[in-house]
C-alpha cells in the first residue's frame, strides 16, 4: 500500500497526524505500506533565513495573545496524542525548503524518510530550534549517522532545491491547499490530522485496489 503524506515541518498538525496514522497502522498489523514523504510549503515566502517569531505570530495571527490561545489547544490535543512539544520555545519561524531537502538527502542515504521527519519534529516542536538553520540540521542528521561536513555541504549548494520547488508546486495542481493530506494509492485522499478511526475506511479501499492489482498481474499472459 503506497501512502504520499503531504507535509511540513513547521505544521504541528502534521507532526500530530503522523502519530494518529501511525496509531492506525498499528491496529491493522498486516498491513505493510511504503510512504512517500511530499514537501509542501506554508510560507513559501518566508525569507530563505525565516524570521522572528513574534514578527511571524503577530502577521499571522494579528498579535501573540490570539497564538497562544490558538497554539494552547494544539499542545494539549498533542499531549493527549503522547507527543511532547512546546511551542513557546520556539524563537524563529523557519523557512523549511532546507529542512525538505534534508529529509530528501537522507532519504537518498539510505535512512528512513519518516525517521528523518520525526527527527526535525522533535528538533522543532521539542527543543524549540531553528530547522531552517542548515547547522542544526546538519546535528540532527549527525544524530542519525550523516557525515555532517557533507551535509552541509549539501545545503550550501543549490541541489534539490528545484525539486523541492517542483513537488510543492506539484501538491498545489493537485487541489492541495493545506497538511497534513495523505493519499493512498494515488486515488482517495484524507486531509487533516485526522482521528485514527478515521484511517481504516481509507486503508480497506486502499488494499483492494493493491489486491485488484496483484490478481490482474498474476492473470495477464506472460509478454
Amino acid at each position: 500500500m503506497l501512502i504520499d503524506i503531504y507535509y511540513d515541518l513547521v505544521c504541528p498538525w502534521c507532526y500530530i497526524g503522523k502519530k494518529r496514522m501511525e496509531r492506525a497502522l498499528g491496529e491493522r498489523p498486516s498491513l505493510r505500506p511504503s510512504f512517500r514523504w511530499m514537501p509542501f510549503q506554508l510560507n513559501p515566502g518566508m525569507p530563505r533565513r525565516g524570521m522572528d517569531r513574534r514578527a511571524y505570530l503577530s502577521m499571522k495571527f494579528g498579535g501573540e495573545e490570539r497564538a497562544v490561545q490558538i497554539y494552547a489547544v494544539i499542545a494539549e490535543t498533542a499531549r493527549r496524542d503522547g507527543l511532547d512539544i512546546d511551542l513557546s520555545n520556539i524563537e524563529r519561524t523557519p523557512n523549511t525548503l532546507d529542512a525538505h531537502r534534508f529529509v530528501r538527502y537522507a532519504a537518498d542515504k539510505g535512512m528512513e524518510a519518516s525517521d528523518a521527519v520525526d527527527r526535525l519534529f522533535e528538533v522543532y516542536f521539542k527543543d524549540g530550534k531553528d530547522i531552517g538553520d542548515p547547522e542544526i540540521l546538519a546535528a540532527a542528521g549527525e544524530a542519525m549517522g550523516l557525515d555532517r561536513r557533507a551535509i552541509l555541504d549539501h545545503l550550501a549548494s543549490e541541489e534539490d532545491v528545484n525539486g523541492v520547488q517542483k513537488a510543492d508546486a506539484a501538491a498545489r495542481r493537485l487541489g492541495i491547499q493545506a497538511v497534513p493530506c495523505f493519499v493512498f494509492e494515488r486515488r482517495y485522499a484524507l486531509s487533516g490530522a485526522q482521528e485514527p478511526k478515521a484511517f481504516g475506511p481509507m486503508f480497506d479501499m486502499a488494499d483492494t485496489i493493491g489486491i485488484d492489482q496483484m490478481a490482474a498481474s498474476r492473470s495477464s499472459p506472460p509478454g
